[in-house]
């Protein structure tokens, strides 16, 4: 009798506690469009003035990413990682931004995981070494209080896709910055491991973008 009653106290607690552990990271962040890779498509027209094109740098710049399964969610993010901000007329809108991250450098918050996602599972780094994001528009004005929408090409896992998502840039007299957080579906890229059968792995992942890129001084 006190067994059964203890029972019903802790399991409720239980999976209360479960469910507090696995909410969802992509939870009201905005989704990027995703369609079928496109032909590149001609810039809007951009501010007078010539191009500057800025190397990223690599140590202040951060390309991570979270996913999550039934039970909890895990953080990871690429280590080795170049591109370049191209701005036009000393703007983002018009300009270019361009990433490149090595997947053989994925690190994730477990040790355990890092060597999962270079198989076959997930990123595949031997058969696909490179991830990489060419944009083929920049435009001012984003949702949810963003300054630019982005749309461009992600060649990711071997497949390309367009997509678009919105961004914050701030053109600074010192170094241009870019801040991003956005969903995409790990298996529009053909990854579509769905893990254990009772700890299954999410579709939508959270891509966070951190960007910095110096100004020439003079």
């Amino acid at each position: 009798m006190i067994t059964s009653r203890i029972a019903r106290l802790v399991l409720p607690a239980a999976l209360v506690l479960s469910l507090a552990g696995c909410e969802d990271p992509t939870k009201d962040k905005p989704k990027a469009t995703v369609s079928a890779a496109a032909p590149a498509q001609a810039q809007a027209a951009a501010p007078s003035g010539p191009a500057e094109a800025l190397p990223l740098d690599a140590a202040a710049s951060t390309i991570g990413f979270v996913g999550s399964k039934v039970t909890g969610k895990h953080e990871g993010k690429f280590e080795k990682i170049s591109g370049s901000i191209t701005l036009a007329g000393g703007k983002a809108e018009g300009g270019k931004l361009s990433i490149e991250a090595d997947t053989a450098s994925v690190k994730s918050d477990a040790e355990k995981l890092d060597g999962h996602l270079k198989s076959p599972d997930f990123f595949d780094v031997e058969k696909f070494p490179k991830a990489t994001f060419t944009s083929s528009q920049i435009k001012a004005g984003g949702e949810n209080g963003a300054t630019h929408t982005i749309t461009g090409e992600l060649d990711l896992h071997g497949v390309k896709k367009t997509i678009t998502f919105p961004a914050t840039v701030a053109e600074g007299a010192d170094a241009v910055s870019g801040n991003a957080e956005f969903v995409i579906n790990r298996k529009d890229f053909g990854i579509v491991y769905p893990g254990k059968q009772d700890d299954l792995i999410r579709d939508d992942v959270l891509l966070k973008l951190s960007l910095k890129a110096p100004r020439k001084k003079g």
